[in-house]
């Protein structure tokens, strides 16, 4: 039997965890006043909710990766994302690859 998530079967549980993520975006500023680093997690924790739940929030986040790629590195880094795994394994694999060779002269 194939594995759901509950978020993905329940629309409201769904728009609820993106309204989560949503308040936790817009809040991470002001909890960014206080001392220490508290703001970047709770920018964290409120992208990767919107994400996993909001396919809208997908399509934004997608367009920004392609307009800023670095950014979007660590991005998917911090997010664990699986897709940020695959990209570094095949650039991993093209570096250590032996150079094709060479055709032969006629």
């Amino acid at each position: 039997m194939k594995f759901v998530r509950t978020a993905r079967r329940n629309p409201v549980r769904r728009i609820a965890l993106t309204g989560l993520g949503l308040m936790l975006v817009v809040a991470a500023p002001l909890v960014g006043v206080i001392p220490g680093p508290g703001g970047i997690p709770v920018f964290a924790v409120g992208l990767a909710l919107m994400l996993r739940n909001s396919e809208r929030a997908k399509r934004v986040f997608v367009r920004a990766k392609r307009r800023w790629p670095r950014l979007g590195y660590y991005a998917d880094i911090g997010l664990r994302r699986g897709s940020a795994k695959r990209r570094r394994a095949l650039a991993k694999a093209a570096r250590t690859a032996p150079p094709a060779p060479c055709p032969p002269a006629a």
